[in-house]
């Protein structure tokens, strides 16, 4: 068996990327755009918060940054129109309760800025470096609190020639297929090409039934006080003491995991649902080994293993609805499946059930289903709840995308730890190995590093 790779902190991490921000300002679409309110779904509502998003490019004898930024500002101004909600602002509506996207053409952000350091000094673009926050920009100083952009993008240039582009979309506005769409487009506005795909703005698609009706019970979604304001952030970030690693599985690995389950009754095993399971054995038992070796792997609370552990994943329910919905579908298509079982079970049982358990949560997400789910959070405030979150970026291919300056060097997400959720990110030179990055209190991320190869290895 191959050895696991984990990057730990080093003290050769550049903390500092010395960036300057040359240039601030709004960019509107270049034509006049219906004055309108989009509805958000109930999918929508939950997710007000902004993801960051970087794109690392190598340098480019024919795009030197200045080019680059150019080319990036005036795609996203022509993007503005297929996407006019982007130049939007976000807003409560009092009198339906609800929060909706005000189409008003307040414009979207853009920002140029410089580095002092090149590609080579920030070195491994894996690691989640807290300095490559300053290669995205979130809010416009100069702008009221409610007067903040949807959408900003921020092109940094380095000493090399190299260069990042850096995205802060707020979540009600994409989800990931949605998001990927938006950069293939952008794309194709920089090549001066036509969209390669026109999206579909149409949220009723995913508006509730009229009357709502839950069908299903729903263990994975808490329902919230009604003095919570219903633009409260779903996650936080802790202010607890987290140690954080990331474990690389390469293509061997995870190989070699769906062979470990190759006798479940499904007929076919994802490398999602291997990596997950395993992922999830180490998490869920991570806090009920009385010590952290190997050797005493077997030793556990014994009433700790009587806990039950739930586990959620997001899962795209375009295809999954009658009709389907549009590829096209620009706002939040996922819901979180869920697989759930006792601490005890995920210990003992085979793995190919663990695996089981965690593709059960995607069979679940029928027509039906999805209308149930919906209809709760018509009928509760809410959002989806476990012991923990598989967030992955690890096959989304937003590193895939062609630009006329070719394809990014590495794509990722501006990480903040929570040991609540887990992420999956796909690897430079390995397409289908996978990093793992857990942030955990200490002992329970000795408790989880000793799991995570002691079942690796063994059967």
């Amino acid at each position: 068996m191959e050895p696991i790779t984990k990057h730990d902190p080093s003290p050769l991490l550049i903390h500092d990327l010395k960036v300057t921000v040359q240039r601030t300002s709004l960019v509107y679409p270049p034509q006049q755009t219906e004055n309108r309110s989009m509805f958000l779904s109930n999918i929508d509502q939950v997710l007000n918060f902004d993801v960051q998003t970087i794109h690392f490019f190598p340098s480019h004898k024919d795009f030197p940054p200045e080019i680059v930024a150019q080319r990036v500002k005036s795609a996203l101004e022509r993007l503005l129109v297929p996407y006019d909600f982007l130049a939007g602002r976000m807003k409560f509506n009092p009198e339906v309760r609800r929060l909706e996207l005000d189409c008003n053409r307040n414009g979207a952000g853009f920002v140029l800025a410089s580095s002092e350091c090149s590609l080579e000094e920030i070195g491994d673009l894996v690691y989640p470096n807290p300095a490559f926050k300053d290669l995205v920009t979130s809010t416009v100083d100069q702008l009221a609190e409610d007067d903040q952009p949807l959408c900003i993008l921020q092109v940094t240039s380095f000493k090399c020639g190299g260069f990042a582009i850096g995205t802060s979309t707020n979540h009600a506005t994409f989800d990931g297929i949605g998001y990927k769409s938006f950069l293939e487009n952008l794309a194709a506005m920089a090549a001066d090409k036509p969209l390669t795909i026109s999206p579909c703005n149409d949220r009723q698609l995913l508006a509730a039934r009229n009357p709502p009706h839950v069908t299903f019970p729903h263990p994975e979604l808490l329902k919230l006080d009604s003095t919570i304001p219903c633009n409260a952030p779903v996650f936080h970030s802790t202010e607890e003491p987290l140690d954080f690693k990331i474990f690389r599985l390469s293509s061997r690995h995870v190989s070699d995991l769906k062979d470990k389950a190759k006798k479940c009754p499904d007929s076919r095993v994802s490398s999602f649902n291997a990596v997950t399971a395993h992922i999830w054995r180490c998490k869920a038992l991570s806090s009920s080994l009385h010590r952290d070796t190997i050797n005493h792997i077997n030793d556990g609370d014994d009433d700790e293993l009587e806990r039950v552990s739930t586990i959620l994943y997001a899962v795209n329910i375009r295809p999954r609805l009658v009709p389907p919905l549009p590829e096209s579908y620009v706002g939040n298509a996922v819901l979180s499946a869920y697989g759930s079982g006792k601490c005890r079970e995920l210990k003992e049982g085979p793995f190919w059930r663990l695996v089981q358990m965690v593709g059960e949560g995607a069979k679940r997400m029928t027509e039906e289903y999805v209308r149930s789910c919906i209809d709760w959070g018509e009928m509760n405030k809410g959002y989806p709840h476990g012991e923990f979150l598989i967030s992955s970026w690890w096959r989304m291919g937003f590193d895939e995308v062609e630009y006329p300056w070719g394809k990014p060097k590495y794509s990722c997400p501006v990480v903040h730890h929570r040991k609540d959720i887990i992420l999956l990110f796909p690897d430079i030179q390995d397409k289908n190995a996978v990093n793992v990055l857990v942030a955990l209190p200490t002992k329970q991320m000795n408790n989880f590093q000793a799991l995570f190869h002691y079942f690796l290895t063994n059967p």
